[in-house]
């Protein structure tokens, strides 16, 4: 088993008798399916259904004093926790960015004999692993404990691009994209079956009547890896950019009609001098329909 941890990553704690109800009507994720050792992914959208921030949740016991704990983008710790402050109006909640004391422990090619404290399996998909929010001090004492073999998170960064799991501010751009751009309809980060929460219409409309775009898909690349961000072409068309890639495997934010004529057509993808292929087309196709992702 292996570890990292993974410093880009902040933590924020809602507790408070309110805070499942205030969260629950905020997020993409069903709140009402979440118990202490269990993670869920999810968002919170624009009312134009666009990604302000993702992040995973996961509930405290009651013998900790209860309440949830987000593990999100560091970088985005401060603001979202702002954002949610704004909507708490008089519900009684308390909302602590907590990212000055507490990180997140990756685990992966492998799961812990007992399931540690504050941590949970990745809910998007089995092979990412596990997460445990704990300090950083204590990263490396908390992954021998469990037998795992501390590394770098370059090379975590390594196992979620192999895995297709899209980081947000470097394989699509907060404010800018929508859940289904960025396979959160295919990693369990929207439910869509719960009720009404920020941007509910938008994306439920989007789904059922599979209007996404953009995807993002695995590549695999043909020498160096490109700038994130650089442009993708097939022939003398524009199809999407470049995200994140390491390896040789990268993800790529692409238009789903562009590459369908592209590849119609026999022309490869590239990103400036370096050949791109598809590691699988079907990436491309809309996922399937289903009430609870």
């Amino acid at each position: 088993m292996k570890a990292a941890f993974l410093p880009d990553r902040g933590v924020i704690k809602i507790s408070g008798a309110d805070a499942r109800h205030l969260l629950n009507g905020l997020v993409t994720t069903d709140l009402t399916l979440l118990k202490p050792g269990l993670g869920r992914f999810g968002a919170l959208l624009t009312p134009q259904g666009k990604i302000v921030a993702d992040f995973f949740i996961t509930e405290l016991a009651a013998e900790d004093d209860g309440g949830f704990l987000l593990d999100c983008p560091k970088a985005l710790a401060e603001p979202l926790a702002t954002k949610l402050k704004f909507y708490k109006l008089r519900a009684k909640v308390l909302i602590e960015n907590l990212s000055d004391r507490l990180g997140v422990l990756a685990l992966w090619d492998g799961a812990p004999a007992q399931p540690p404290e504050m941590g949970f399996a990745d809910p998007r998909a089995d092979q990412l692993g596990w997460r445990i929010v704990v300090p950083e001090l204590l990263a490396g004492a908390t992954a021998e404990a469990l037998g795992a073999t501390m590394l770098a998170a370059g090379d975590y960064e390594a196992h979620r691009i192999a895995c297709g799991a899209p980081a947000g501010g470097v394989d699509f751009a907060y404010g800018d994209a929508f859940p289904h751009e960025a396979n959160m309809d295919r990693m369990h980060g929207v439910d869509f079956g719960k009720g009404c929460y920020i941007g509910q219409e938008v994306v439920s409309r989007m789904h059922h009547r599979g209007t996404a775009r953009t995807r993002i898909v695995r590549v695999l690349l043909d020498g160096a890896s490109p700038q994130p961000g650089a442009e993708i072409t097939a022939g003398d068309k524009s199809v999407g950019t470049m995200g994140s890639s390491a390896d040789g495997r990268g993800l790529a934010l692409l238009r789903i009609d562009r590459v369908a004529d592209a590849r119609e057509a026999s022309l490869p993808l590239s990103a400036g001098d370096i050949a791109l292929q598809l590691v699988d087309p079907e990436e491309l196709k809309p996922a399937a329909r289903k009430t609870v992702a």
